[in-house]
């Protein structure tokens, strides 16, 4: 469903992606791991068509910056940008429109249900809490119901409850056969609901391994994710060692 294939994006004399290829299947939830600086914004950007850059990107067979695949591509950035002007309701049906959505009107129920915006439809974008925004921010990314999903830190800055749904809508979207990759630097925030893991560091692809593979190796998702980006896993005191 998406495919990325030796994709390089150079920033001056700085590689921040460096020969980047991976595909993801249709119905998967792929985890995309990193330090800070590894690269993980800079491909999920080059996907959503965002930055210019060396290689080739497909969305169900069609390079990622023409029509027919920006109308199976869903992003949701870490950082909202929302319209001061505009009310939590008159986003929604501003985006309704741009993608041309016929009734959607029981899907923005839903989401402002689960996310807890019911009574915040009056309120404008800049009246809202950065809690708020950033459910604003997902519900948007997820009305449209894209065949690909790009989430990108989605956890950061929601209460327990947004992140619960959150996690609930994951599983459904996967389960319908929707793609989703999404990038954080917070393992536990996904431990639970990944398929694939992409370990980036310095702008390359370090590891690419299914949950079966991780399980078989008998290793955990942080274990991974120490060995491949610092050489080790992180320390645990000896038994009867003095705390």
């Amino acid at each position: 469903m998406l495919d990325v294939t030796h994709v390089t994006k150079k920033y001056g004399k700085v590689t921040a992606c460096d020969d980047v290829s991976f595909h993801l299947e249709p119905g998967s939830v792929t985890v995309l791991l990193g330090p800070n600086g590894a690269g993980k914004s800079t491909i999920m950007k080059s996907v959503i068509g965002f930055l210019k850059f060396e290689g080739r990107i497909t969305v169900g067979g069609y390079p990622n910056k023409t029509v027919e695949a920006r109308r199976l591509l869903g992003y949701i950035p870490e950082m909202p940008s929302l319209y001061p002007n505009l009310t939590v309701s008159e986003h929604m049906e501003f985006l309704a429109r741009a993608y041309r959505l016929t009734g959607y009107s029981g899907r923005v129920d839903e989401l402002f249900r689960r996310f807890e915006l019911d009574d915040k439809r009056g309120k404008f974008g800049d009246e809202l809490s950065k809690g708020m925004q950033q459910k604003l921010n997902i519900c948007l990314g997820l009305l449209p119901e894209p065949g690909v999903i790009l989430l990108d830190e989605p956890m950061i800055g929601l209460d327990p409850h947004a992140i619960k749904e959150l996690k609930l809508i994951i599983e459904e979207l996967r389960s319908r056969g929707r793609t989703m990759l999404v990038s954080t630097h917070i393992i536990d925030s996904v431990d639970m609901l990944w398929d694939r893991t992409l370990i980036m560091d310095h702008g390359a692809i370090r590891a690419n391994v299914t949950r079966q593979e991780l399980e078989g190796d008998g290793r955990t998702l942080e274990q991974l994710f120490f060995d491949v980006t610092e050489g080790h896993s992180p320390e645990t005191p000896e038994e009867g060692a003095a705390e």
